[in-house]
C-alpha cells in the first residue's frame, strides 16, 4: 500500500504536541503514530515530510523537520473547518529514484483521494517527484514555481534541485500544459535561459514586478494544480538561512502572501515548502508559509471549475482581429478570459477554457492591448 512509504512522528514531537494547550494547532490535527494512521477519506489536508537532500549540494544538515512542526503546531489556527493530518516522513530511500518513486505513489493517492499533500523538503528536486505523481490523473499540469532560478540543466544531467525543471519539460509523458516562475532573479539566470522560457510561451515575473504589486501573482496560481516554493527564494534576514545567504529576495509578509494565493486557488491540489536547510532558523518562516497556505484553503470559493458560469457577469471586448470574452465571478469579482478551442489544432485541452486575469488586463483589452498571457496561452492550446 502507498502509505506504507510512511515513517510515523517520533516521540519527540508526540510528546511536544501532548503538552500543547487545546487550542494550539498541534491539538487539533490527526497524527500518524505507531498504533494508528489517519482515515484519508476524513481529511482534507495532509502534511508529509520528505527526508531528502542527496540532489543539492549546498545543504549542509541531514534532513530535519522537528523545529519546523514545533513552529507550526504551537501556532493558533484561524477559525478553520479543514481536518488536517499529519502523515509523517517519507525516509530517504537507498537511492534518490527509491525516494521519488515514494512521493509519487504517496501524493498521487492523496490527490485522487481529494487530499491536498503539503510536502516538506528536502530539496526542490522533489518537485519532479510530485509533477509525476499527476501521471495516472489523465490531465494537464500547471506548475508555478517561487524561485530566484529557472533551475534549468542540461539535458543527460541527474534530476538536481537546481536542474529539475528540464527533466520536467523533456521526460515522457510530458503533461506539463504550464510552467510559471514567480520572483526570478535575472542575475541567477543567464540570457539564454530567460530566452528559453519566452520560447516555449511559459511565463515568469521578476522579483521586483510581484514585490512591487503582489496582487499580480493571485491570476498565476489561480491557474495552478502543483506549486513549488523554494525557501531560497526569500532574502536570509527573513527566512534566517544563514548557510547559502541569500541578500535579496521576498521578505516574510511577501512569501507568505503568495502562499495563502496558492491556498485560495481552487485548483491548486499539492503544494511544496523545499531546500529548508534544517536549521532553527529557518523553522519559523516555513511553519508561517504552511500556516497561510492552509488558511487560504479555508477561504476557497468553489468558483470555475466547480461552478456554473450562470454565476458570472460575460463581457465581450471586440479588438481589430478578436474578439475577447471576460468573465467575472458575482462571488468574489474575481475574472477570467476566455480561450478559444482551436479546431484546427490538436487542441491539449479539448475544450474551451477560462484563463484566470486581472481587472487591469479587462481594462487594457478595452485599450485595445492583447493580454499577454492570454495569446502564450492560446498558443500552447493550440500546439
Amino acid at each position: 500500500m502507498e502509505f506504507d512509504f510512511l515513517e510515523p512522528l517520533n516521540d519527540g514531537i508526540l510528546k511536544f504536541i501532548s503538552s500543547l494547550s487545546s487550542q494550539e494547532l498541534g491539538s487539533k490535527i490527526v497524527l500518524h503514530t505507531q498504533d494508528q494512521f489517519p482515515d484519508i477519506s476524513k481529511i482534507n489536508i495532509a502534511i508529509i515530510g520528505v527526508l531528502e537532500d542527496r540532489r543539492n549540494i549546498n545543504m549542509v544538515n541531514e534532513v530535519n523537520l522537528n523545529a519546523v512542526r514545533k513552529k507550526l503546531y504551537g501556532m493558533f489556527p484561524g477559525n478553520w473547518d479543514a481536518s488536517i493530518a499529519d502523515l509523517g516522513d517519507i525516509l530517504a530511500g537507498d537511492s534518490v529514484e527509491d525516494t521519488y518513486f515514494a512521493v509519487k505513489k504517496v501524493t498521487a493517492a492523496l490527490i485522487k483521494n481529494k487530499v491536498i499533500p503539503i510536502v516538506l523538503g528536502g530539496s526542490q528536486d522533489l518537485t519532479y517527484a510530485l509533477y509525476r505523481a499527476y501521471d495516472d490523473l489523465e490531465q494537464m499540469v500547471n506548475l508555478v514555481s517561487v524561485d530566484n532560478r529557472f533551475d534549468f540543466g542540461k539535458e543527460n544531467e541527474a534530476v538536481s534541485a537546481n536542474s529539475y525543471l528540464t527533466k520536467i519539460i523533456i521526460d515522457e509523458p510530458n503533461n506539463l500544459f504550464n510552467y510559471c516562475n514567480i520572483g526570478y532573479q535575472t542575475y541567477y539566470n543567464s540570457q539564454e535561459e530567460i530566452d528559453l522560457i519566452e520560447k516555449l510561451f511559459f511565463d515568469a515575473y521578476r522579483l521586483g514586478e510581484i514585490s512591487n504589486k503582489i496582487a499580480l501573482a493571485e491570476p498565476v496560481f489561480r491557474d495552478a494544480d502543483l506549486v513549488s516554493i523554494d525557501l531560497n527564494s526569500v532574502k536570509s534576514s527573513d527566512s534566517g538561512n544563514t548557510i547559502s545567504f541569500e541578500p535579496n529576495g521576498f521578505n516574510g509578509k511577501e512569501i507568505c502572501s503568495l502562499a495563502r494565493y496558492a491556498g485560495i486557488s481552487d485548483k491548486v491540489s499539492s503544494f511544496g515548502v523545499f531546500n529548508h536547510n534544517s536549521t532553527v532558523s529557518e523553522a519559523p518562516i516555513t511553519a508561517q508559509i504552511v500556516w497561510y497556505f492552509i488558511e487560504g484553503y479555508h477561504y476557497r470559493s468553489k468558483e470555475y471549475p466547480f461552478g456554473s458560469r450562470t454565476n458570472y457577469l460575460k463581457y465581450i471586448v471586440p479588438l481589430e482581429e478578436e474578439e475577447l470574452v471576460f468573465y467575472k465571478s458575482d462571488k468574489t469579482e474575481r475574472w477570467w478570459i476566455e480561450i478559444p478551442f482551436e479546431t484546427n489544432g490538436s487542441n491539449k485541452l479539448k475544450r474551451n477554457t477560462l484563463l484566470p486575469c486581472s481587472y487591469e488586463e479587462y481594462l487594457s483589452a478595452c485599450n485595445q492591448e492583447l493580454p499577454e498571457r492570454w495569446w502564450k496561452a492560446q498558443r500552447k492550446n493550440a500546439l
